[in-house]
């Protein structure tokens, strides 16, 4: 409840502050609308940006998702073989330095401007933070654990799967909090280069007919979006591993 107030209350000074902002600069409702007339264009095309929030909020779970099954098995591929880490981590690292803006292009012509370019662009950008996160706490193992069960004569899948994986599930749990923070941004990213629907599309549909409020309106739904997949994972990896 105390944790609810407070964001409440900095949204609430937030808005203030933008409201004053308006009043004292006077800048036109084209260049920086109230956030009245923003919340009153929420209100008023509800449905509309429920269509089209629905679209986005698939997409990034769907992303979410598939990123975190391939991540979870990257890194134990990573941290379980020699040979995956000299071919793979390389890899991983080149996927990190082509720009994500260059790649949407790419995924929408082969993949079309459906759902899964989209889908594939919010893996994509999320991808690498679950992998490194979970392979770094693989790698961080108590070294006393390790040569317990060493000294036990444990097999190697069985100190993988009964010591390294639980103590490093913490780190996977911190790269899901990342990747739901990053999914939304594949998502739209992949809306604003070819989509017929999505809140990207929606807001590039709405700034190009100077329709500046609902552009922000979509823009606040994105950001509560965003809240509230991170709160989800959050609250999801409190409650499997780390209670």
């Amino acid at each position: 409840m105390t944790r609810a107030l407070r964001i409440a209350g900095i949204a609430l000074l937030a808005f203030a502050a933008w409201q004053a902002l308006v009043t004292l600069t006077g800048l036109p409702r084209f260049i920086l609308p109230g956030p009245g007339l923003v919340f009153g264009t929420l209100w008023t095309s509800r449905a509309l940006i429920a269509e089209h929030a629905v679209v986005t909020a698939t997409e990034v779970l769907l992303g979410l998702g598939l990123g975190a099954v391939l991540g979870f098995g990257s890194a134990i591929l990573l941290a379980a073989s020699p040979l995956a880490r000299s071919v793979l981590r390389p890899m991983l690292v080149f996927s990190q330095a082509v720009p994500v803006f260059a790649l949407a292009p790419i995924l929408t012509l082969w993949l079309g401007y459906g759902l899964w370019s989209k889908v594939a662009m919010a893996l994509l950008i999320i991808y690498f933070p679950v992998t490194s996160a979970f392979f770094d706490a693989l790698m961080r193992t108590p070294p006393g654990w390790l040569e317990l069960a060493r000294v036990m004569n444990a097999a190697p899948s069985r100190i993988l799967w009964r010591i390294r994986v639980p103590a490093a599930l913490p780190g996977f749990a911190s790269g899901l909090r990342l990747a739901a923070v990053y999914a939304p941004i594949g998502a739209i990213i992949g809306e604003w280069v070819g989509a017929s629907r999505g809140l990207g599309y929606l807001m590039l549909l709405a700034n190009g007919r100077a329709k500046i409020d609902l552009m922000f309106a979509a823009l606040i739904v994105l950001a509560v979006l965003t809240l509230l997949v991170h709160a989800a994972v959050d609250a999801l990896c409190r409650r499997l591993w780390e209670r």
